[in-house]
């Protein structure tokens, strides 16, 4: 089997539709695939509906999450949410917050970088979108539209880097608060490219430790922003900590040149998750 639990489609941050997602994902050889958007389930339905014949669809969601350590500023992590209730009140409401102050963080990157003269306005950013929810991918393009950078990696690296003037904060749920979520809405929660360094500050493994203490189970240990030696690391931690080990692509479409399946999960870890997940099912055949 080859499966990848990682992906992204135009309701967040990718380029595909989620029809287009999948097909992309079945043309690929793929035989199971997880739709893990930021913050939304919006495009879980439209997928199921366009699935193709052999194609099993996990539904999941990255949420946006911080860590707190003890004597440094707030670190961004992600948190991968396999197979849990859309329904669940509180991790649905914890959705609807988060949802909106990415948007609300979108509209003021926008502002920063108009009133520093670059031709950007907050209208193309939005048409951008397409109705999915509004984030710095979505900037990002339309500044590469504008010719102001060449890609949107470039776009990451400089204007929209977190140590950039332009940059802007949001409020993202505790980690620790959104394992507890994703596990009360029957879920499965997994940390995302935990030791991706070119992304910025990783945690250590005391954390993860704390994390599991909390409720997580599993970590994304193959994931293209890391090195061999970091999927070793991360390999035998999870060992360690007797957790679920996976592996994806964190596919973008055109947004980043990873292609979907190039990095994927074993078998017996995805069986893991299905065993784990009791707030939704995988559609397949």
């Amino acid at each position: 089997m080859l499966i990848d639990l990682h992906t992204h489609s135009a309701v967040s941050d990718g380029t595909d539709s989620p029809a287009t997602l999948v097909a992309t994902a079945a043309a690929a050889g793929l035989d199971v695939i997880a739709l893990t958007d930021h913050d939304t389930t919006a495009g879980w339905q439209p997928a199921a509906a366009a699935r193709p014949t052999g194609l099993t669809i996990v539904p999941g969601m990255e949420l946006s999450c911080r860590w707190f350590p003890a004597d440094e500023p707030p670190m961004s992590v992600h948190l991968l949410a396999y197979l849990f209730d859309p329904q669940h009140p509180g991790f649905a409401a914890e959705r609807v917050r988060l949802r909106e102050e990415r948007l609300g963080r979108a509209e003021r990157i926008v502002g920063n970088l108009a009133a520093a003269g670059y031709p950007i306005t907050w209208d193309v950013v939005v048409a951008r979108s397409a109705g999915g929810v509004v984030g710095r991918p979505h900037i990002a393009g339309a500044l590469v539209e504008a010719g102001v950078v060449d890609s949107v990696d470039k776009a990451f690296a400089t204007v929209l880097n977190h140590r950039s003037p332009h940059y802007v904060t949001k409020a993202d749920t505790d980690v620790l608060d959104g394992i507890a979520l994703v596990r009360a809405a029957g879920g499965v929660p997994v940390f995302a490219h935990g030791l991706a360094t070119s992304r910025g500050r990783v945690v250590d493994d005391a954390a993860l430790t704390t994390m599991t203490d909390a409720g997580l189970l599993g970590l994304e240990v193959d994931h293209p922003d890391h090195t061999p030696e970091q999927r070793e690391h991360l390999r035998a931690l999870a060992g360690d900590l007797g957790l679920i080990r996976t592996g994806s692509s964190d596919y973008h479409g055109t947004n980043k040149l990873t292609p979907i399946a190039a990095c994927t999960t074993d078998p017996d870890q995805y069986e893991a998750i299905v065993a784990a997940g009791t707030g939704s099912t995988v559609v397949g055949d």
